[in-house]
């Protein structure tokens, strides 16, 4: 049975998760706890539907109806990401603002939506990912 179509979104999640955590420790010269979450490189959500689109491109092909699918999702997942999420945070600095000039002490995450280097970086590693997949699943 084949379950690299299950595996290989988590294969990819995980790997742009250890992959971030790593660059934001360095950058911040400490194992950085802190900084997991929504932002930074790699992109988790890139990743992930890039992984899982690239693997149905590598086995099915391109022309395979699953493969527009997961095209169309990866699109609305990587627009999210990069637009609307950034949106997000800019609402959370005007609130924190507000907040503090209440003498609310509660902070919301301003830090959420991703560069597009960040997204390239997440597309590369699902990519990557999807095609080591492709290959052990292939005997190859």
């Amino acid at each position: 049975m084949d379950y690299s179509y299950l595996l290989c979104p988590f294969v990819a999640w995980l790997t742009a998760g250890i992959l971030k955590f790593c660059i934001n420790s360095v950058r911040a010269k400490k194992l950085a706890f802190g900084l997991i979450g929504y932002g930074g490189l790699p992109s988790n959500h890139s990743a992930i539907v890039s992984s899982i689109a690239t693997l149905i491109a590598l086995k099915e092909g391109i022309s395979h109806p699953a493969f527009g699918v997961a095209l169309a999702l990866a699109f609305i997942v990587v627009l999210d990401a990069s637009s609307l999420r950034k949106q997000v945070g800019k609402h959370a600095v005007l609130l924190n603002q507000l907040a503090q000039a209440a003498g609310v002490k509660s902070q919301l995450r301003e830090r959420m939506g991703h560069t597009l280097i960040e997204i390239i970086a997440g597309i590369g590693t699902g990519a990557l990912v999807a095609l080591a997949i492709s290959k052990v699943a292939s005997g190859h």
